[in-house]
């Protein structure tokens, strides 16, 4: 928090520096489109969710715009806590002009639309702002109204409606740093990079927890993200006891089969494949549903990863299993492939090979790319 509250001094200093925080497509490492800005004006976001200040309006209002505009143009558009947040501190000024930057973010994608607050646009008093929209000659109008008003031309929330979210909100966006979430945290910390913080606030968050079901997903889920894949596996084997039924336990081995693999410990994942296929024995119809073809995928990643003497001996139980598992999706497929190729068996490269180019075919068909 340090860094961003100094950040935020500079912004509240220099104005002048505020185009640095405009969205900003660039490509990252991996050759997916990102916004270059988007961390900085997260950690502005969250100094400012600690130390909220009137004058800061005008730096609010930009990071908002720039929020919508971001929602509207990442390829994955999608709402995020940031893009909340924004609308948030936006509507607790509570200006009623600001209703037409709120409906930027409302109408910027599917997601939004879906799932930022109509509240956000009324957070100024319900009728004040449909009064205010209703004189207005914004070109979004009519749209606007559309949204606020019912059928009846009446709002479609009651002012305590607001007062309600509003107080959820400020529940959710604490004031007070001491108060939050230390989850909220290990996400922030990974937003900008900081995989040491993200397990400091990790480690935080699970000290003196029971490790129950709840506690055990959460620790699997973030540990692997973190990419401490060893103890992410660590916590999916205890989280095994939970498993009640034959479908469960084969879901939750076939996932410590992951884990292990991920962790570089082969044999561990090569027993747990192995009690997974027993687990799945006894799921009926199992070579017809994903569990099953996510199973035979593992074998065929393990056999690509493993040693020499285990891949082979891996790829062998892999090559048996797709064979009584019908309709291989594309990335198993070319796992398949791949494994064939890693033990030297060309016969079974070549089929696979052979299936993975088809596939491909007939999905660049579907959509378009390509002629039967």
């Amino acid at each position: 928090m340090e860094a961003a509250r100094r950040d935020l001094d500079l912004m509240r200093d220099s104005p002048a520096a505020w185009p640095q925080l405009r969205y900003e497509p660039a490509t990252g490492a991996d050759g997916f489109e990102y916004d270059r800005h988007a961390a900085r004006r997260a950690g502005l976001l969250w100094a400012m969710q600690y130390d909220r200040r009137a004058d800061d309006l005008p730096l609010l209002r930009l990071l908002a715009e720039q929020e919508a505009v971001c929602r509207r143009s990442a390829p994955f558009q999608g709402l995020t806590e940031e893009t909340e947040l924004a609308g948030f501190l936006l509507a607790e000024h509570a200006r009623v002009e600001d209703v037409w930057l709120h409906w930027q973010i409302k109408r910027a994608n599917f997601d939004t639309w879906c799932g930022y607050d109509v509240e956000h646009l009324v957070a100024a008093g319900v009728q004040a702002t449909v009064d205010f929209v209703r004189v207005s000659a914004h070109p979004d109008r009519a749209d606007v109204l559309e949204r606020l008003l019912d059928d009846d031309g009446q709002p479609c929330v009651s002012e305590d409606d607001v007062d309600e979210w509003a107080e959820n909100e400020r529940s959710r966006f604490p004031a007070d740093l001491a108060t939050e979430d230390p989850l909220r945290w290990v996400e922030r910390a990974k937003l900008i990079g900081d995989t040491a913080l993200a397990r400091r606030w990790l480690d935080e968050w699970a000290a003196g927890r029971e490790r129950d079901k709840s506690t055990l997903g959460v620790l699997r889920y973030e540990l692997a993200d973190l990419g401490a894949f060893a103890l992410a596996a660590q916590a999916q084997r205890e989280s095994l006891r939970y498993a009640d039924t034959d479908w469960e336990r084969a879901s939750a081995w076939q996932s410590l089969a992951e884990l292990e693999r991920l962790a570089g410990d082969h044999r561990a994942a090569w027993q747990a494949l192995g009690e997974c296929r027993r687990a799945l024995a006894d799921v009926s119809g199992w070579t017809e549903v994903g569990l099953g073809r996510m199973y035979v995928e593992q074998l065929f990643l393990l056999a690509c990863s493993a040693d020499d003497e285990l891949a082979g001996v891996v790829f062998a139980e892999a090559d048996r299993q797709a064979g009584d598992v019908p309709r291989l999706p594309l990335v198993v497929l070319r796992a398949a492939a791949d494994a064939a190729d890693k033990v030297g068996d060309q016969a079974r490269a070549e089929h696979y090979r052979r299936l993975r180019d088809a596939e491909q075919q007939r999905i660049d068909v579907e959509r378009g790319r390509a002629t039967p």
